[in-house]
């Protein structure tokens, strides 16, 4: 019973300091000096009422454009038989690694006003043709669209090949037609996957900060970062940041709302779905699974490899070199220390069973994927700015936490854990308890479980949660920006700031390094999704 105990204090302590953070932001609300009170003033003649506006319009603008995406392109690729299904079946998934902020300086700089799109459509049409504008709110909200819809369309096409033939026949046999048994069975049924799809592509947007920075498309995020450096105002920072949170907070509780008195019961099938005849229309089906995969991976990533053959490397120099090194190491450091948390985390939830506190505890410890890294980040930097002062209260000098690589790496493990969580604690139920029940038995103390028998069996799990948080922390840019020490830009960091000064090609390089390793957690979904 003590070592119980044990296990659950180590997992509450976890729980704890991942959430540090989120409450130190809260708190700032109790901080409210003239100096917040003329900030506030002045957002709220200015600023406040659009900050609002943009933000919303971004989520209900992705949150339909992802649905359609997603929805549509996993029903074809599941239950159709057209041209290329197998093809796009995985090559879908691809958009998945192109960062948004990537997504969107390469749109931007194709379809401005000087941009080669829009040149030619002046000489084919005339000067005075119009052409929609890229950067207002349509511009935005297609580009995370196109990045974000593999969230939805990973779990649609899960659910929908989950479903069977059965239940279609079923509808079949009660008098509807295709799209009807689409919409009154299909859909409802799938409905739950596609709402984790959705709030995980919302949750994304919420987080983003380069591609609206790049668009100039004022929400909350890039607020947050104005009022740190352009306004200098820690504590303005973080309520903004907080009323950033509201958005999460009400997002995830409006979508188990929406659902609260219904019931979703799937009879999961093993049987190979009964595939519809298209006819005529096959054609149309290609035509649309090709023009979404053109326009969302074959655009940008062509569009890279074209600007970094034209500069001819020039920028592959002891810089770049700097910032790549930066990047792994960051990244390494991350992922190693995410993942060992993961497992003791898994292993905690093992040991102790559910408890009294320990449910509350893993939700509180995964929280951080659903929070935006600016808000992560502001956290951070208020916790280790009061270590610093702390510290030279009683020592008599600062060790500078803030701003420091510690500092960063505990924003990316705040961030990520729940990325690590998620395929230790599947492959952790995949252990059979009778065999950590036979350890015990022969005198294995719990630490020599963990050692002997539980990592070893867990090592596809924990070398997956490796490879997804090392790579989600090499694209991740909003936290990079305000925490990490001076002189340390990653490659991200490079990306914004080339892309500030209008430099596209000279952006191209680390985007399409980026890319590339972007590449390697997709392959893994692919691989996990076939099986």
């Amino acid at each position: 019973m003590g070592m119980v105990r044990l296990w659950q204090a180590l997992g509450l302590l976890i729980a704890g300091l991942v959430a540090l953070p989120i409450a130190v932001v809260v708190l700032q609300w109790g901080v409210f000096g003239l100096g917040e009170q003329a900030i506030w003033q002045h957002l709220l003649s200015t600023r406040l009422d659009r900050l609002t506006l943009n933000t919303l319009t971004l989520l209900v603008g992705v949150g339909l454009g992802v649905s359609l995406l997603g929805v549509s392109l996993a029903w074809l690729v599941s239950t159709c038989r057209f041209p290329g299904r197998g093809f796009f079946e995985w090559a879908l998934m691809l958009p998945l690694a192109i960062p948004g902020y990537v997504m969107a300086f390469v749109y931007l700089a194709l379809f401005t006003y000087a941009g080669p799109v829009q040149t030619w459509w002046r000489a084919r049409f005339g000067s005075s043709a119009g052409f929609p504008d890229i950067q207002g709110a349509g511009g935005v909200i297609l580009v995370f669209s196109l990045v974000l819809y593999p969230y939805v369309y990973m779990l649609a096409r899960s659910a929908f090949l989950h479903q069977g033939p059965a239940m279609m026949d079923a509808a079949r046999i009660l008098g509807l037609n295709g799209r009807q048994a689409f919409f009154r069975v299909a859909l409802p049924v799938a409905r739950p996957a596609i709402a984790g799809g959705v709030a995980l592509a919302l949750s994304e947007t919420l987080a983003d900060f380069g591609a609206v920075s790049v668009f100039n498309f004022d929400t909350y995020t890039t607020a947050v970062y104005s009022a740190w450096y352009g306004l200098f105002n820690l504590q303005v920072a973080a309520q903004l940041a907080s009323l950033l949170l509201v958005f999460v907070v009400v997002l995830l509780a409006l979508e188990r709302y929406s659902r609260r008195q219904a019931r979703y019961h799937a009879q999961r099938s093993t049987a190979v779905p009964r595939m519809q005849n298209l006819g005529r229309r096959a054609w149309l089906a290609t035509a649309w699974c090709s023009l979404v995969l053109f326009l969302a991976f074959i655009v940008p990533a062509g569009q890279l490899l074209l600007w970094v053959l034209e500069t001819g490397l020039a920028d592959l120099d002891s810089r770049y070199l700097e910032f790549f090194w930066h990047t792994l190491m960051l990244g390494a450091m991350a992922a190693v220390v995410t993942a060992v948390l993961a497992l003791l985390l898994g292993w905690i939830k093992r040991q102790s069973g559910t408890g009294r506190w320990m449910p509350g505890a893993l939700r509180l410890a995964t929280l951080g994927y659903a929070l935006p890294g600016s808000v992560l980040a502001v956290g951070i930097m208020l916790v280790f700015t009061g270590l610093d002062h702390g510290l030279e209260y009683l020592l008599g000098f600062r060790l500078l936490l803030a701003g420091s690589v510690t500092a960063l790496v505990l924003a990316y493990i705040t961030r990520f854990l729940a990325v690590a969580h998620a395929p230790v604690e599947a492959g952790m139920e995949s252990i059979r308890p009778s065999m950590l029940e036979a350890a015990r038995s022969l005198g294995a103390s719990p630490g020599r479980v963990l050692r002997r028998l539980a990592i070893p069996a867990l090592r596809p799990a924990l070398l997956t949660a490796l490879i997804l948080v090392f790579v989600d922390v090499m694209k991740e840019m909003p936290a990079t920006l305000i925490v990490r020490p001076f002189g340390w830009d990653t490659l991200a960091v490079r990306i914004y700031t080339m892309t500030a000064e209008g430099q596209w090609e000279r952006a191209a390089l680390p985007a399409l390094t980026l890319l590339l390793v972007g590449l390697v957690p997709v392959i893994l979904l692919v691989r996990s999704s076939r099986r």
